[in-house]
């Protein structure tokens, strides 16, 4: 698998993926209508879109979903969404998937929410065979404890976590990034890269925001081998541009 990831929210990402013999983070199933309503015409599109790239990791629906939802039937719905996105990972081949935990900071209590949590993903994992990696992002959480806490209580050997760099710079992060890193670090198997200015979501180049990515990146990759990580943002090429031309742009032999 490559070290290095396009991600489908850009529409060059599978052509710059193979130029640069990278691999590829399919997004068309974030909106999880689309693996119901015209699922031939998605499957086809990734299908064709996975040929030829150095690895996959697959990004699961999350639109109001919550593994640990006060709602039966919401946790009903999120394990049936998970379970769809999973086994397209694995008829992918993907070596990741990628999920939120749904947690919102003004509705859950952190230590009952992660308790709910860990245990869903521990019945997930329990009941479903295969080799790819649950990964779960930092997207609304505040900190960055609760995220390690689950991935130990889950404490199963598929089960890991994704650091999105973005999201960990944004005003409502509530923890400085070198604490997300620390943090998480020990759990880290995936990164999602794009920069922001402190304020909003604005998935920016790595070079645009207020990241300091040539002293960030080179950390992360420090703690394993096997770290991926994965470009969120519009401009693609551009940002390989860059990685290349800072000595960012890792590969595996």
């Amino acid at each position: 698998m490559a070290v290095w990831h396009v991600s489908t929210i850009a529409p060059e990402a599978a052509e710059v993926a193979r130029e640069y013999g990278l691999g590829l983070e399919i997004a068309h199933f974030c909106t999880p209508y689309n693996m119901d309503d015209d699922f031939g015409y998605w499957d086809g599109l990734v299908r064709k879109d996975i040929q030829g790239v150095s690895g996959v990791t697959l990004h699961a629906p999350f639109s109001e979903l919550c593994g640990a939802a006060i709602d039966p039937l919401v946790r009903e719905v999120t394990r049936h969404r998970f379970e769809q996105a999973y086994q397209l990972a694995l008829g992918y081949g993907a070596t990741r998937m990628v999920v939120h935990s749904g947690f919102l900071p003004v509705l859950y209590d952190v230590d009952w929410f992660a308790e709910q949590l860990a245990a869903f993903w521990r019945g997930f994992l329990q009941a479903h065979e295969g080799d790819c990696l649950i990964v779960l992002e930092n997207v609304f959480e505040t900190e960055p404890g609760m995220l390690a806490r689950i991935a130990s209580e889950v404490d199963d050997p598929r089960f890991w976590l994704c650091l999105d760099l973005g999201h960990a710079n944004t005003s409502g992060a509530g923890a400085p990034l070198d604490e997300w890193v620390k943090t998480m670090g020990p759990h880290l198997a995936h990164v999602h890269v794009h920069n922001n200015h402190g304020d909003f979501d604005h998935h920016l180049l790595p070079s645009e925001g207020s990241i300091d990515m040539r002293a960030v990146l080179p950390v992360l990759h420090g703690l394993s081998e096997d770290v991926s990580f994965a470009l969120e943002c519009q401009k693609p090429r551009a940002a390989v541009e860059w990685l290349q031309q800072n000595a960012l742009l890792w590969n595996r032999d």
